[in-house]
């Protein structure tokens, strides 16, 4: 069995004492990390070596930037969302875990998409298309796998406390919608949503506006699990703890096992 964890660390260099921590407490053997927000070469690689972990970076000065962390052997199969030749944006790394029942992992950092009236948005779309051309091929192929990550989109009414704020914001679009549920449609599983079906279950909250300490955060960091990734779920949950530490991220960690 092996416990795959996703998590947005909102810079990996100046949140690294609570990757650590992750690591002693939860024991993650696949960390798929977002918003690592550093440059490959100040990746602080040599510390999560010393945990054990092999190290696969596409990074990024100041911005973006994703990483995966494995403590089993690990072969990386592409290092940027294919589509777009154009797009040096790092927000996508994608590899195989080489056990004997192999699990392809992907680690997303979709686009924000805000505001809509700029070219944010059309970026965020498109990408999600290709993403979505990405994913049905492999479906086709009846590959196993599992895409983690920072979607920055609210899936349904019971992932805010008032959704109606967020009808025209790209998080919640009709367009950005449309496209995530036709990314499910492909037959992709809401693996949290398999074992924790309570509403208003969130992974981010914004440092203003006391968001944390009222509880009124978003559900925008998702697990999604292809059809032969489900039938090996075992469990996901959402460790809310990491919210409550000093300068944290303001996105917290969720996990899944897979046997």
């Amino acid at each position: 069995m092996i416990k795959i964890v996703s998590w947005n660390v909102n810079s990996v260099r100046v949140r690294l004492p609570h990757l650590l921590e992750l690591i002693d407490s939860v024991k993650p053997d696949v960390i798929l990390l977002q918003e690592t927000k550093t440059e490959d070469q100040t990746f602080p690689k040599e510390d999560l070596q010393d945990k054990g972990y092999e190290v696969i970076i596409s990074g990024q000065k100041s911005y973006n930037g994703v990483a995966i962390l494995s403590k089993l052997p690990i072969e990386l199969i592409a290092d940027k969302l294919p589509g777009n030749d154009n797009d040096l944006q790092k927000r996508y790394l994608e590899a195989k875990i080489l056990i004997d029942n192999p699990i392809t992992v992907s680690t997303i950092y979709l686009p924000n998409g805000n505001p809509v009236d700029t070219d944010k948005f059309p970026y965020k779309l498109e990408w999600m298309d290709r993403l979505y051309n990405h994913v049905e091929t492999k479906v086709k192929n009846c590959e196993t796998f599992l895409l983690g990550g920072d979607f920055n989109i609210i899936p349904t009414p019971e992932d805010a406390v008032d959704i109606s704020k967020w009808y025209k914001d790209a998080l919640h679009h009709p367009e950005s919608i449309k496209r995530f549920r036709k990314l499910l449609n492909l037959g992709l599983t809401d693996s949290l949503k398999t074992f924790n079906s309570k509403p208003y279950e969130f992974t981010y909250w914004d440092y203003s506006r006391g968001s944390w300490e009222k509880d009124n955060g978003l559900r925008i960091d998702h697990l999604l699990a292809s059809p032969f990734a489900a039938d090996r779920l075992v469990d996901c949950q959402i460790e809310k703890k990491f919210r409550a530490l000093e300068r944290p991220s303001d996105h917290v960690p969720i996990w899944c096992q897979i046997d």
